[in-house]
Protein backbone atom coordinates (compact mmCIF):
# COMPACT_ATOMS: atom_id res chain seq x y z
CA UNK A 1 0.00 0.00 0.00
CA UNK A 2 1.25 3.53 -0.74
CA UNK A 3 2.11 5.94 2.06
CA UNK A 4 1.00 9.56 1.85
CA UNK A 5 1.90 12.96 3.24
CA UNK A 6 -1.70 13.97 3.89
CA UNK A 7 -1.00 17.59 4.67
CA UNK A 8 1.73 20.06 5.59
CA UNK A 9 1.16 22.91 8.06
CA UNK A 10 3.47 25.87 8.67
CA UNK A 11 3.87 28.36 11.54
CA UNK A 12 6.15 31.33 12.19
CA UNK A 13 6.74 33.75 15.07
CA UNK A 14 4.36 36.70 15.06
CA UNK A 15 6.71 39.34 13.66
CA UNK A 16 9.00 39.43 10.66
CA UNK A 17 12.00 41.60 9.83
CA UNK A 18 12.41 43.27 6.45
CA UNK A 19 15.77 42.23 4.99
CA UNK A 20 16.70 45.80 4.09
CA UNK A 21 15.95 46.88 7.66
CA UNK A 22 18.08 44.03 9.00
CA UNK A 23 20.90 45.03 6.65
CA UNK A 24 20.81 48.56 8.06
CA UNK A 25 21.03 47.57 11.73
CA UNK A 26 23.70 44.91 11.11
CA UNK A 27 25.84 47.36 9.13
CA UNK A 28 25.54 49.88 11.96
CA UNK A 29 26.51 47.29 14.58
CA UNK A 30 29.19 45.25 12.81
CA UNK A 31 30.37 47.40 9.91
CA UNK A 32 33.29 48.98 11.74
CA UNK A 33 35.30 49.50 8.54
CA UNK A 34 34.53 50.12 4.87
CA UNK A 35 35.45 46.59 3.81
CA UNK A 36 33.02 44.99 6.26
CA UNK A 37 30.35 47.53 5.28
CA UNK A 38 30.78 46.58 1.62
CA UNK A 39 30.68 42.84 2.35
CA UNK A 40 27.52 43.19 4.44
CA UNK A 41 25.83 45.33 1.80
CA UNK A 42 26.51 42.76 -0.90
CA UNK A 43 25.55 39.72 1.22
CA UNK A 44 22.19 41.17 2.24
CA UNK A 45 21.39 42.77 -1.13
CA UNK A 46 22.11 39.55 -3.04
CA UNK A 47 20.42 37.16 -0.57
CA UNK A 48 17.15 36.70 -2.46
CA UNK A 49 15.35 37.28 0.85
CA UNK A 50 12.73 39.98 1.43
CA UNK A 51 11.82 39.17 5.04
CA UNK A 52 12.49 36.70 7.85
CA UNK A 53 10.86 35.84 11.16
CA UNK A 54 12.61 35.82 14.53
CA UNK A 55 11.68 35.26 18.18
CA UNK A 56 14.42 37.70 19.25
CA UNK A 57 12.27 40.73 20.03
CA UNK A 58 15.22 43.16 20.12
CA UNK A 59 15.75 42.71 16.37
CA UNK A 60 12.29 44.19 15.76
CA UNK A 61 12.99 47.45 17.54
CA UNK A 62 16.22 49.40 16.87
CA UNK A 63 15.35 51.82 19.68
CA UNK A 64 16.08 49.26 22.42
CA UNK A 65 19.44 47.87 23.44
CA UNK A 66 20.05 44.62 21.58
CA UNK A 67 22.27 42.29 23.66
CA UNK A 68 23.06 40.25 20.53
CA UNK A 69 24.73 43.27 18.90
CA UNK A 70 26.31 45.20 21.78
CA UNK A 71 29.64 44.59 23.43
CA UNK A 72 32.08 41.84 22.49
CA UNK A 73 31.15 38.41 21.08
CA UNK A 74 31.90 36.97 24.52
CA UNK A 75 29.47 39.34 26.27
CA UNK A 76 26.43 38.43 24.16
CA UNK A 77 23.74 36.16 25.68
CA UNK A 78 25.08 32.82 26.87
CA UNK A 79 24.00 29.50 25.41
CA UNK A 80 21.91 28.87 28.53
CA UNK A 81 20.15 32.23 28.16
CA UNK A 82 19.40 31.55 24.50
CA UNK A 83 18.16 28.06 25.32
CA UNK A 84 15.73 29.47 27.90
CA UNK A 85 14.07 31.45 25.10
CA UNK A 86 14.12 28.33 22.92
CA UNK A 87 12.29 26.25 25.54
CA UNK A 88 9.39 28.68 25.68
CA UNK A 89 9.13 29.78 22.06
CA UNK A 90 9.89 26.44 20.39
CA UNK A 91 7.40 24.57 22.55
CA UNK A 92 4.69 27.05 21.56
CA UNK A 93 5.46 26.68 17.84
CA UNK A 94 5.63 22.88 17.98
CA UNK A 95 2.16 22.78 19.52
CA UNK A 96 0.76 25.46 17.18
CA UNK A 97 1.85 23.46 14.14
CA UNK A 98 0.56 20.18 15.55
CA UNK A 99 -2.81 21.77 16.31
CA UNK A 100 -3.05 23.14 12.77
CA UNK A 101 -2.46 19.68 11.34
CA UNK A 102 -5.26 18.17 13.42
CA UNK A 103 -7.66 21.08 12.84
CA UNK A 104 -7.06 21.10 9.07
CA UNK A 105 -7.52 17.33 8.68
CA UNK A 106 -10.78 16.25 10.33
CA UNK A 107 -10.43 12.79 8.77
CA UNK A 108 -7.55 12.27 11.23
CA UNK A 109 -8.47 12.46 14.92
CA UNK A 110 -6.09 12.90 17.82
CA UNK A 111 -6.82 9.30 18.84
CA UNK A 112 -5.62 8.11 15.41
CA UNK A 113 -2.05 9.35 15.99
CA UNK A 114 0.22 6.39 16.76
CA UNK A 115 3.66 8.02 16.44
CA UNK A 116 5.13 11.48 17.03
CA UNK A 117 8.45 12.49 15.46
CA UNK A 118 9.92 15.89 16.33
CA UNK A 119 12.92 17.58 14.75
CA UNK A 120 15.14 20.44 15.92
CA UNK A 121 18.80 21.46 16.02
CA UNK A 122 18.55 24.88 17.66
CA UNK A 123 17.85 23.97 21.29
CA UNK A 124 17.33 21.23 23.84
CA UNK A 125 15.04 20.42 26.75
CA UNK A 126 13.50 17.34 28.35
CA UNK A 127 10.79 16.30 28.56
CA UNK A 128 10.92 17.62 25.05
CA UNK A 129 8.68 18.80 22.22
CA UNK A 130 7.47 15.25 21.54
CA UNK A 131 6.10 15.22 25.10
CA UNK A 132 4.58 18.70 24.64
CA UNK A 133 2.68 17.54 21.56
CA UNK A 134 1.24 14.50 23.34
CA UNK A 135 0.20 16.44 26.44
CA UNK A 136 -1.06 19.67 24.88
CA UNK A 137 -2.83 18.10 21.90
CA UNK A 138 -4.44 15.44 24.08
CA UNK A 139 -2.91 12.53 22.20
CA UNK A 140 -2.99 9.02 23.67
CA UNK A 141 -0.25 8.57 26.27
CA UNK A 142 0.70 5.30 24.53
CA UNK A 143 1.85 7.20 21.42
CA UNK A 144 5.39 6.27 20.38
CA UNK A 145 7.67 9.34 20.54
CA UNK A 146 10.93 10.09 18.76
CA UNK A 147 13.10 13.21 18.58
CA UNK A 148 15.77 13.90 15.96
CA UNK A 149 18.15 16.49 17.34
CA UNK A 150 21.14 18.46 16.07
CA UNK A 151 21.20 16.99 12.56
CA UNK A 152 20.86 20.31 10.75
CA UNK A 153 19.10 21.39 7.58
CA UNK A 154 18.47 17.92 6.17
CA UNK A 155 16.77 16.46 9.28
CA UNK A 156 13.19 16.62 7.97
CA UNK A 157 14.11 13.84 5.54
CA UNK A 158 15.12 11.28 8.19
CA UNK A 159 11.90 12.20 10.01
CA UNK A 160 9.78 11.56 6.91
CA UNK A 161 11.68 8.34 6.23
CA UNK A 162 10.98 7.19 9.78
CA UNK A 163 7.29 7.97 9.30
CA UNK A 164 7.29 6.08 6.00
CA UNK A 165 8.89 3.04 7.65
CA UNK A 166 6.41 3.07 10.53
CA UNK A 167 3.51 3.08 8.06
CA UNK A 168 5.00 0.32 5.91
CA UNK A 169 5.45 -1.81 9.01
CA UNK A 170 1.96 -1.04 10.34
CA UNK A 171 -0.76 -0.01 7.82
CA UNK A 172 -2.79 1.51 10.68
CA UNK A 173 0.02 3.85 11.77
CA UNK A 174 -0.63 7.59 11.62
CA UNK A 175 2.51 9.66 12.19
CA UNK A 176 2.65 13.28 13.28
CA UNK A 177 5.95 14.89 12.19
CA UNK A 178 6.80 18.41 13.43
CA UNK A 179 10.05 20.35 12.95
CA UNK A 180 10.79 23.68 14.66
CA UNK A 181 13.93 25.78 14.43
CA UNK A 182 14.84 29.08 16.09
CA UNK A 183 18.04 29.80 14.18
CA UNK A 184 18.05 33.51 14.98
CA UNK A 185 18.71 32.72 18.65
CA UNK A 186 22.25 31.82 17.65
CA UNK A 187 23.19 35.06 15.94
CA UNK A 188 26.93 35.60 16.40
CA UNK A 189 28.36 39.07 16.93
CA UNK A 190 31.36 38.32 14.74
CA UNK A 191 32.67 39.66 11.44
CA UNK A 192 34.20 36.48 9.99
CA UNK A 193 32.67 35.84 6.56
CA UNK A 194 31.03 32.53 7.60
CA UNK A 195 29.26 34.29 10.47
CA UNK A 196 28.13 37.18 8.29
CA UNK A 197 26.68 34.81 5.69
CA UNK A 198 24.88 32.74 8.33
CA UNK A 199 23.39 35.82 9.95
CA UNK A 200 22.06 37.04 6.61
CA UNK A 201 19.99 33.94 5.78
CA UNK A 202 18.90 32.03 8.88
CA UNK A 203 15.47 32.52 10.41
CA UNK A 204 12.81 30.93 12.63
CA UNK A 205 9.83 28.75 11.77
CA UNK A 206 7.94 25.52 12.27
CA UNK A 207 6.35 23.02 9.92
CA UNK A 208 4.84 19.57 10.16
CA UNK A 209 3.16 16.76 8.28
CA UNK A 210 0.72 13.92 8.80
CA UNK A 211 1.89 10.65 7.26
CA UNK A 212 -0.35 7.61 6.83
CA UNK A 213 -1.48 4.88 4.43
CA UNK A 214 -5.08 6.06 4.75
CA UNK A 215 -6.50 7.42 1.49
CA UNK A 216 -6.19 11.24 1.61
CA UNK A 217 -9.44 13.14 0.92
CA UNK A 218 -7.59 16.11 -0.65
CA UNK A 219 -4.52 16.83 -2.75
CA UNK A 220 -1.45 15.32 -1.10
CA UNK A 221 1.89 13.64 -1.78
CA UNK A 222 2.45 9.94 -2.29
CA UNK A 223 5.86 8.98 -0.90
CA UNK A 224 7.71 6.90 -3.50
CA UNK A 225 11.18 6.70 -1.98
CA UNK A 226 14.23 8.46 -0.59
CA UNK A 227 18.02 8.47 -0.99
CA UNK A 228 20.94 9.64 1.14
CA UNK A 229 24.50 10.59 0.23
CA UNK A 230 27.60 12.30 1.61
CA UNK A 231 29.82 14.36 -0.67
CA UNK A 232 33.52 13.41 -0.80
CA UNK A 233 34.43 16.93 0.38
CA UNK A 234 32.71 19.64 2.36
CA UNK A 235 32.86 18.22 5.88
CA UNK A 236 34.33 21.47 7.20
CA UNK A 237 32.31 23.77 4.93
CA UNK A 238 28.97 23.22 6.65
CA UNK A 239 29.12 22.39 10.35
CA UNK A 240 27.22 23.11 13.58
CA UNK A 241 28.75 23.24 17.04
CA UNK A 242 27.89 24.40 20.57
CA UNK A 243 29.70 27.45 21.91
CA UNK A 244 29.50 29.33 25.18
CA UNK A 245 27.51 32.10 23.49
CA UNK A 246 25.10 30.16 21.33
CA UNK A 247 25.51 27.50 18.67
CA UNK A 248 28.09 28.25 16.01
CA UNK A 249 27.43 27.63 12.34
CA UNK A 250 30.07 27.23 9.66
CA UNK A 251 28.59 28.00 6.24
CA UNK A 252 31.39 28.65 3.79
CA UNK A 253 31.16 30.29 0.39
CA UNK A 254 32.23 26.96 -1.17
CA UNK A 255 28.97 25.16 -0.29
CA UNK A 256 27.05 26.06 -3.49
CA UNK A 257 29.99 24.89 -5.64
CA UNK A 258 30.31 21.62 -3.68
CA UNK A 259 26.59 20.94 -4.14
CA UNK A 260 26.75 21.76 -7.84
CA UNK A 261 29.73 19.44 -8.36
CA UNK A 262 28.05 16.49 -6.63
CA UNK A 263 24.31 16.77 -7.27
CA UNK A 264 24.42 14.82 -10.54
CA UNK A 265 26.23 11.85 -8.99
CA UNK A 266 23.83 11.91 -6.03
CA UNK A 267 20.69 11.85 -8.15
CA UNK A 268 21.74 9.17 -10.64
CA UNK A 269 21.19 6.22 -8.24
CA UNK A 270 17.80 7.67 -7.25
CA UNK A 271 16.72 7.90 -10.89
CA UNK A 272 17.99 4.40 -11.59
CA UNK A 273 16.22 2.86 -8.58
CA UNK A 274 12.84 4.28 -9.61
CA UNK A 275 13.35 4.02 -13.39
CA UNK A 276 13.10 7.76 -13.89
CA UNK A 277 14.87 10.32 -16.06
CA UNK A 278 15.60 13.97 -15.42
CA UNK A 279 12.75 14.97 -17.76
CA UNK A 280 10.26 12.88 -15.75
CA UNK A 281 10.51 15.34 -12.83
CA UNK A 282 7.90 18.10 -13.00
CA UNK A 283 8.95 20.09 -9.93
CA UNK A 284 12.13 20.38 -7.88
CA UNK A 285 11.66 21.18 -4.19
CA UNK A 286 15.18 22.43 -3.45
CA UNK A 287 16.17 23.42 0.08
CA UNK A 288 16.96 27.14 -0.36
CA UNK A 289 19.94 27.25 1.96
CA UNK A 290 20.86 30.46 0.16
CA UNK A 291 20.25 32.11 -3.17
CA UNK A 292 23.51 30.79 -4.65
CA UNK A 293 22.47 27.19 -3.90
CA UNK A 294 19.17 27.61 -5.74
CA UNK A 295 20.94 29.35 -8.63
CA UNK A 296 23.52 26.56 -8.95
CA UNK A 297 20.88 23.80 -8.90
CA UNK A 298 18.72 25.63 -11.43
CA UNK A 299 21.58 26.21 -13.87
CA UNK A 300 23.36 22.87 -13.48
CA UNK A 301 20.15 20.86 -13.98
CA UNK A 302 18.75 23.18 -16.68
CA UNK A 303 15.51 23.74 -14.79
CA UNK A 304 12.64 25.95 -15.91
CA UNK A 305 11.73 28.86 -13.62
CA UNK A 306 8.38 27.33 -12.62
CA UNK A 307 10.02 24.04 -11.64
CA UNK A 308 11.92 25.68 -8.79
CA UNK A 309 9.58 28.61 -8.03
CA UNK A 310 8.47 27.20 -4.65
CA UNK A 311 12.06 27.24 -3.40
CA UNK A 312 12.62 30.87 -4.40
CA UNK A 313 9.26 31.89 -2.90
CA UNK A 314 10.14 30.23 0.41
CA UNK A 315 13.59 31.83 0.50
CA UNK A 316 12.14 35.26 -0.28
CA UNK A 317 9.37 35.16 2.32
CA UNK A 318 11.00 33.17 5.13
CA UNK A 319 14.76 32.76 4.62
CA UNK A 320 16.56 29.57 5.65
CA UNK A 321 14.89 27.91 8.64
CA UNK A 322 17.21 24.89 8.69
CA UNK A 323 15.30 21.56 8.83
CA UNK A 324 11.93 23.31 8.60
CA UNK A 325 12.61 24.90 5.21
CA UNK A 326 12.05 21.92 2.90
CA UNK A 327 8.60 21.41 4.41
CA UNK A 328 7.79 25.07 3.68
CA UNK A 329 8.88 24.47 0.06
CA UNK A 330 6.67 21.38 -0.24
CA UNK A 331 3.79 23.32 1.35
CA UNK A 332 4.22 26.19 -1.14
CA UNK A 333 4.33 23.76 -4.05
CA UNK A 334 1.21 21.88 -2.94
CA UNK A 335 -0.59 25.22 -2.39
CA UNK A 336 0.12 26.14 -6.02
CA UNK A 337 -2.26 23.33 -7.07
CA UNK A 338 0.08 21.14 -9.13
CA UNK A 339 -1.53 18.65 -11.48
CA UNK A 340 -2.32 15.23 -10.05
CA UNK A 341 0.38 12.72 -10.99
CA UNK A 342 3.13 15.34 -11.12
CA UNK A 343 6.53 14.05 -10.02
CA UNK A 344 8.32 16.08 -7.36
CA UNK A 345 11.97 15.70 -6.39
CA UNK A 346 12.73 17.22 -2.98
CA UNK A 347 16.40 17.68 -2.13
CA UNK A 348 18.09 19.20 0.90
CA UNK A 349 21.60 19.70 2.22
CA UNK A 350 23.19 19.72 5.66
CA UNK A 351 26.35 19.25 7.71
CA UNK A 352 28.72 16.69 6.37
CA UNK A 353 28.08 17.73 3.57
CA UNK A 354 24.98 15.51 3.53
CA UNK A 355 22.54 15.46 0.62
CA UNK A 356 19.07 13.94 1.09
CA UNK A 357 16.65 13.52 -1.79
CA UNK A 358 13.47 11.67 -2.70
CA UNK A 359 10.63 11.13 -5.12
CA UNK A 360 7.06 12.23 -4.41
CA UNK A 361 3.96 12.05 -6.62
CA UNK A 362 1.12 14.55 -6.32
CA UNK A 363 -1.91 12.46 -5.37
Amino acid sequence: MPTYIHDIAISVPGKSIDQDFQKKIIKEALGKDRMTQAILHRIYSQSGIEKRHTVVKEFHNPEVVNPYLTGTPESTPSTAERNEIYKKEASSLFVETGKKLLDNNPHITKDDITHVVTVSCTGFYAPGPDYDLVKQLGLKISVQRYHLGFMGCFAAFPALKMAHSFCENNPDAVVLVVATELCSLHFQNKTELDNLISASVFADGSAGAIVSQKEPPKKSYEMNGFASSITPNGEKDMAWDIGNNGFEMVLSTYVPDIIEANVGDVLTPLFNEYSLKHDDIDYWAVHPGGRAIVDKIESSLNLEKHQIAASRKTLSEYGNMSSVTILFVLHALLSSNPEKGSKVLPITFGPGLTIESGILTVH
